[in-house]
């Protein structure tokens, strides 16, 4: 079957979206994570085993997870209200500092005492090249405290929030209680929920407008092998039907992303012109769909705007942000 190609989003109408972001607040539910990344410079392999010796240079700290969604959202001009889960540690205060160093609320992390803050540490080469990566976390189900204390934060947070976000990385944070409680708040205010989806089952989304599934976790899913545009079609067709949510948006990688909502259903070509780094495209695509949804774009101009930031963003370093300027600049034609 021939991929039917989704037409471009005029560049009045985008432009008339992005500026609209400003007055648009979203809600971000889900794992946060610090990323850090220790940068040196490799001229030599290790005597000791067959591993590049990596002289020190420096190192860097970002928003990872759940906490990047809400990072772009707030580069691209909007308002964001996070909800997450850190330890009583370093990184913790780390990723605190990081979230108000950028103009962010971090009033609504919960820090429990039985877990530690999610850290990937990344060591890399000067070059942008990955060398190694360690990841610290605690995945086991929230506490029955922890758990409660998020729910009355989302209970805080969601009023007036014109969208409800569930960023999941599967480390504890979206249990079946919170998730229930997103849907609850989304259904009452007549609000859409978008949910970046980890758990193969993805009935457990279910009552969410809309899941951004990438390639692998749509696989996982449906288990098929998602090849072409049509396999992307079958894909989203039987998700939408599994997990009874209104729309799929699947992200393709560098054969772009599929789009189906009702009888609004097709493609959209990748637009990045070179690829450095691919580290948290999808929490791009996710916060700029949000704020788009929010800004009142529908569901083909949400998905036009958000391809048009993922292009931008993987043209960069590690778990990046695109700004408003950016997107203007994407559709200045």
């Amino acid at each position: 079957m021939s991929t039917h190609w989704l037409p471009s989003l005029p560049p009045a109408r985008a432009r008339a979206v992005i500026d609209r972001f400003a007055s648009a607040v979203v809600l971000v539910v889900g794992d946060v994570m610090l990323d850090r990344f220790i940068v040196g410079r490799v001229t030599r392999i290790s005597p000791e085993a067959p591993v590049p010796v990596v002289l020190h240079d420096h190192d860097e700290v970002r928003l990872g997870g759940a906490a990047n969604v809400a990072h772009n959202i707030a580069a691209l001009g909007g308002t964001a209200r996070l909800i997450g889960v850190v330890g009583p540690d370093e990184d913790g205060r780390v990723l605190r500092a990081s979230l108000e160093a950028r103009h962010l609320d971090a009033a609504g992390l919960v820090t429990a005492p039985d877990r530690r803050t999610t850290t990937k540490a990344r060591v890399v080469t000067t070059r942008n090249q990955q060398v190694a990566r360690i990841d610290y976390e605690t995945d086991h189900p929230l506490s029955v405290d922890t758990e409660s204390a998020v729910l009355a934060a989302i209970a805080q947070a969601a009023t007036g929030a014109g969208v409800l976000v569930a960023s999941d990385y599967r480390k504890g944070v979206l249990s079946e209680a919170v998730m229930r409680r997103l849907v609850a708040h989304a259904q009452a205010g007549a609000r859409p929920l978008l949910a970046d989806p980890k758990v193969p089952d993805l009935r457990f989304y279910a009552g969410a407008t809309c899941l951004t599934p990438n390639h692998l976790e749509a696989e996982a899913a449906v288990g098929f092998r998602i090849q072409s545009h049509d396999d992307a079609r079958r894909a989203a067709r039987a998700i939408i039907e599994t997990a009874q949510v209104q729309s799929v948006l699947v992200t393709l990688g560098e054969r772009g992303l599929w789009l189906t909502h009702g009888a609004v259903e097709g493609a959209m070509a990748a637009t990045a012109r070179e690829v450095s780094d691919v580290t948290g495209a999808g929490d791009t695509v996710l916060a700029t769909l949000a704020l788009a949804t929010a800004a009142g774009a529908t569901p083909h101009e949400a998905a036009a705007l958000a391809n048009a930031a993922a292009g931008i963003v993987v043209a960069r370093f590690g778990a990046a942000t695109v700004s408003a300027d950016d997107l203007r600049a994407a559709y200045a034609g």
